[in-house]
């Protein structure tokens, strides 16, 4: 690619590309390829004036290679990103936006009053007729204050004031709409698939292939826990599937074989092999954004509350014109009330908070699917915090292979990987990593794989059971035992790891001994979180109590449980919930699923398990817990403006009432000032709540 930097200043480059018009598709291209540069930390492409601003670390000579190197015919992009960037629908509102205010003025400067007279009477029938619409309903919502007040004016022959009236509640709409379908594409291209690769059933083999690789007619095995990739009819197996994202159903649903599945879902329980139909993703992408847009649970109670009290205010609006007019016996002012409501600057303004506190969520990588909750994370008193791949780092690493059998330590690894492959929880990815280091081949030699939520796995092989999984699951659950001459040995684990235990045909066989260790922000984030309100933060673990008292005693946490199964957590928050408290729950496995379900707030980790992903109401990135401290600042900044918005709508429109019952502003100054303001407020919704709070 040609281009030319145009500034830079250190780890700061703005180049331009030499080229003709910049496509929509080209400038997403290239700003997923700079994204997708490990030393890029930030980037923006302008495909207006095909620049691009590219903040990075590291060396300058190796960002200039890279963009040397780019091609747009060879860069490879997932479909999902270029069909559904947002880029267009910024260029279409900012259009729409522009035109508005060019044709208001062409018409002001060029279009003779009689005819600007009659263009707006035209225009009125739209407003008038909604309002209309509503008094048949017997709904006295705010259209009916629009209708009356452009009506009244139109009536009083003064259609600048019409006319201005109806110019502004365009811009509101505008604004309003735009928003809110930016806000929830962002949302739901973050919540879009994010699968890079399957299992793929070729001549009665599993092949681990690339997602582009597969085609319709392909059959694609997923395994419980895991997202099913694409839309597809059910070749055979038999499980539970988790369709929330797309239907909304609480319920895990049943297919069996010849039934359909679509792309997005997930499998709670079971085993499918599944006949690929469709691999586009853009149909996810579609019933993701009609779930947003359709479901009232996601919204806010405040959000709820702003749109009630706006309806409920329209009525004492008309009153208040009325009592202005038997006060002053001057129909200038009482029309002047009429043309101040409260209800036109609550409905935009509150809903654009919202929306805005979750698009500003997901420029930072966080997932929120709705207003509730960060409402309720606002609120939260208690803290729940898994410990695998949560408080501890996202890549667990294997340390030493314990054999307690004849065969060799790398032989139990290969083994163990061989099992471990399908699964998705860091500690199984640990094991298959550790395999593929010491270049360890282990191909499907296992019959069907049973996954045992948070216990372990079982299998055979050459017609010897296996499992592999945790000291319960394997010593208590399976009767496993310890050959004599290895009970030393045994006694002799070391303690400063977490234990993975191999047993072959009831008799242990290996120990995988996984250093596990805890994230370098860990126990400053669980400081700034009591700072930051949160009365309780626990612990909770499947792990041994060694291992959680040994962590617990590093970070800081109020409370921890070990040795806990997945109905355990849940339990726990359900008794913290009747105890009056808020709970927020933090976790990344299958197994912390019916807690997540069960919290006010479930929060997943991004890279853990699909299931946790799907079932939580907010996901954040796994590189760093901060963005907890960053949600909770947010999430309380955004209740801070909502109840600033309250206190400006009702003093401003407040004055404006009385400076017109005084007679000191007539109706048409008032009717500007007011939708004036209430835009003011709209666009001041619109900014980030963060930035404000530096």
């Amino acid at each position: 690619m040609k281009f030319i930097v145009k500034h830079e200043i250190e780890g700061r480059l703005r180049i331009h590309i030499i080229q003709g018009k910049m496509s929509y598709q080209e400038a997403d291209t290239l700003l997923y390829y700079l994204e997708s540069l490990k030393n890029v930390k930030k980037a923006k492409v302008y495909e207006q004036t095909a620049d691009a601003v590219i903040v990075y670390q590291g060396e300058r000579e190796e960002i200039i290679a890279s963009l040397q190197s780019f091609r747009y015919d060879c860069a490879v992009v997932p479909a999902n990103v270029l069909e559904n960037s947002g880029r267009a629908l910024n260029a279409e509102f900012k259009e729409k936006l522009i035109s508005k205010v060019i044709m208001r003025l062409c018409r002001k400067l060029f279009l003779p009053y009689p005819l600007r007279a009659f263009y707006i009477a035209v225009k009125s029938i739209r407003f008038l007729g909604k309002g209309l619409h509503c008094l048949l309903k017997g709904k006295f919502e705010v259209p009916i204050l629009d209708a009356a007040a452009i009506g009244v004016s139109i009536f009083r022959g003064d259609f600048n004031t019409a006319g201005s009236i109806m110019f502004l509640l365009g811009i509101g709409e505008i604004l309003e709409e735009w928003t809110h379908k930016k806000s929830v594409g962002d949302l739901a291209r973050s919540m879009s698939l994010n699968v890079e690769k399957v299992w793929l059933k070729q001549n009665g083999q599993e092949i681990l292939k690339e997602v582009s690789q597969v085609h319709p007619g392909d059959q694609v095995i997923v395994r419980t826990g895991n997202v099913i990739p694409f839309d597809g009819t059910v070749a055979t197996g038999e499980a539970m599937v988790n369709q929330a994202s797309l239907t909304g159903e609480a319920l895990p649903v049943k297919k069996e074989t010849d039934g359909y599945v679509y792309a997005g879902t997930v499998v709670e329980e079971g085993e499918l092999t599944i006949l690929v139909k469709k691999i586009s993703g853009s149909t996810r992408f579609e019933k993701i954004i009609a779930m947003i847009e359709e479901s009232e649970k996601l919204k806010s109670a405040v959000e709820s509350k702003a749109e009630h009290l706006a309806d409920r205010l329209v009525p004492y609006t008309f009153l208040g014109t009325v009592f202005a007019w038997i006060l002053t016996r001057n129909i200038t002012r009482a029309l002047s009330v009429l043309m101040v409501d409260f209800s036109c600057a609550l409905k935009l303004a509150m809903p654009i908070t919202v929306l805005s506190a979750i698009r500003e969520a997901s420029s930072r990588r966080i997932t929120v699917k709705g207003g509730k909750y960060l409402e309720a994370l606002a609120a939260a008193t208690t803290i729940v915090f898994d410990k695998t791949g949560t408080l501890t780092k996202a890549q667990p690493t294997v340390k030493e292979v314990i054999s307690f059998c004849d065969s060799t330590a790398s032989e139990m690894l290969r083994i163990a990987a061989c099992l471990e492959e399908h699964f998705p929880h860091s500690m199984a990815k640990a094991v298959v990593r550790a395999a593929k280091e010491q270049n360890l081949e282990h191909e499907e030699m296992h019959s069907k794989v049973d996954y045992i939520v948070a216990h372990g796995i079982a299998s055979y092989i050459a017609n010897q059971r296996v499992v592999i999984g945790s000291h319960h699951f394997v010593f208590e659950d399976e009767k496993c035992t310890i050959r004599k001459e290895y009970e030393r040995q045994f006694e002799q684990l070391p303690n400063e790891y977490s234990h993975l235990y191999l047993a072959i045909e009831q008799e242990l066989a290996a120990v995988i001994c996984i250093e596990d260790p805890v994230r370098e922000e860990a126990a400053e984030i669980i400081r700034q979180l009591k700072r930051e309100g949160f009365e309780k933060v626990v612990m909770m673990t499947g792990d041994s109590m060694r291992a959680a008292a040994a962590i617990a005693s590093k970070i800081g946490v109020n409370e921890y449980y070990a040795e806990v199964l997945p109905e355990d957590k849940a339990n726990f928050i359900q008794k913290e919930k009747q105890a009056g408290h808020v709970v927020v729950m933090v976790g990344d496995g299958i197994n912390d699923s019916p807690a997540l379900s069960a919290a006010h707030v479930g929060i997943a980790i991004s890279d853990g398990a699909a299931i946790a992903r799907e079932i939580a109401d907010i996901t954040i990135s796994a590189d760093n817990l901060q963005e907890l401290i960053a949600l909770r600042r947010l999430s309380k900044a955004m209740l801070r403006r909502i109840a600033w918005n309250y206190r400006i709508i009702l003093g401003v429109n407040g004055v404006l009432i009385l400076l017109g019952i005084s007679g000191i502003i007539p109706p048409t100054t008032s009717a500007f000032l007011h939708n004036a303001s209430t835009l003011g407020i709209g666009l001041k919704s619109m900014n980030n709540l963060l930035i404000e709070e530096a």
